[in-house]
């Protein structure tokens, strides 16, 4: 078995509440900002699976997002948590709570 495919597929069913969580604590974000948290948490995403992620959570209308000119260079988009986008956070963080409650009791030696 391939240890590193499984580890990307763990990665990637977290990713949502990763984003969610930054966004959630910084009040709105900036997507190159959330790739460098997500990096120094060592969870390495790029560009080009970010970037559809974001644009599927607004069509979902869990997040909204806001354009701000930029001095250097074009305007930034910038995305905040929806009232639902606030409740389904909270949704995954519940489901998080009880997976990982679950799987530690499991594995625990």
């Amino acid at each position: 078995m391939n240890i590193e495919n499984t580890e990307s597929q763990m990665r990637k069913g977290l990713l949502e509440l990763c984003i969610l969580g930054i966004i959630f604590r910084e009040k709105e974000a900036y997507p190159s900002d959330i790739l460098e948290q997500l990096k120094k948490s060592n969870l390495i995403v790029l560009e080009g699976t970010l970037y559809p992620l974001l644009t599927r959570l607004k069509n979902a209308e869990v997040l909204t997002y806001r354009w701000e000119e930029s001095p250097s260079g074009p305007p930034r988009k910038y995305y905040t948590l929806t009232k639902p986008g606030l409740k389904f956070y909270h949704q995954l963080l519940a489901s998080w709570a009880e997976l990982s409650d679950a799987v530690n009791h499991i594995t625990a030696q």
